[in-house]
């Protein structure tokens, strides 16, 4: 097995450990955007969050806002959190196993998102009414 998370959970990999119980695991990013960057990861290995199931990806909620939590009541400079999941290669996700960044904000902490230019550009209420009932169909 080539996965770094699994290699975790299963211990066969250190991590400063957080959190843990039976289905998650919360660890400090050896990347940390912040100090006090955690990443919560399910315990079964599932690549994208439409593999996870729904009782999963809600106990994952559950989790990160524990860790937000306990992160607010620390002394660790926070005064905002970002909880981010990117799912798929394209969508920034380098750890190829589910995971959910937990990261204290503050302001000027050189952290952000990098908007295209046409971002401000608003779609027609056509254009968007078009997205939509895409989008709908594929809920059933």
């Amino acid at each position: 097995m080539k996965c770094i998370f699994c290699k975790i959970v299963k211990k066969e990999l250190p991590c400063s450990k957080v959190y843990e119980d039976k289905d998650f695991l919360a660890l400090m990013d050896i990347k940390p955007i912040n100090k006090g960057h955690v990443l919560v990861i399910p315990k079964k290995h599932s690549e994208l969050i439409s593999e996870m199931n729904k009782t999963d990806i809600s106990k994952m909620m559950v989790v990160a806002e524990k860790i937000s939590s306990a992160i607010r009541k620390s002394r660790i400079r926070c005064r905002g959190i970002n909880f981010f999941l990117a799912d798929g290669r394209t969508a920034g996700q380098e750890v190829l196993h589910v995971h959910l960044h937990v990261i204290p904000r503050f302001l000027n902490d050189g952290f952000g998102f990098k908007f295209p230019d046409n971002y401000g550009d608003k779609p027609s209420k056509k254009e968007l009414e078009r997205l939509a009932e895409k989008i709908k169909r594929g809920l059933d």
